[in-house]
């Protein structure tokens, strides 16, 4: 029979999921978020959901100040750089959308 791979005292040495999040930050789980929400948009923008990577960057836009002070710079910069590029390709994607008949007309 094959022995755990993990020692007896390996869950003693684990923390718990209550004492994680005892740990855990809240800026830390913002800027995790908002990379998450970065990476949803761009993934939006490649299923031409142009609405959905628009409400991904309004949220980037509205949650990253909240982050002034309570985040490293450097990780603001970051997040401000990604914010900025998704804006960029959101707005070419857009740019390269057909305009729908009924708007041509008017």
């Amino acid at each position: 029979m094959r022995e755990s791979a993990l020692p007896d005292d390996a869950g003693a040495e684990q923390l718990s999921a209550e004492e994680l999040i005892k740990q855990m930050k809240v800026s830390d789980l913002l800027l995790g978020t908002l990379a998450s929400l970065v990476q949803l948009g761009y993934a939006k923008l490649g299923e031409r959901e142009a609405d959905q990577a628009r409400l991904a960057i309004e949220a980037l836009r509205a949650l990253t100040p909240v982050l002034e002070g309570a985040a490293p710079a450097e990780a603001l910069r970051d997040l401000r750089q990604a914010t900025a590029n998704l804006q960029l390709a959101y707005a070419d994607t857009v740019a390269k959308q057909p305009v729908p008949e009924e708007e041509k007309a008017t």
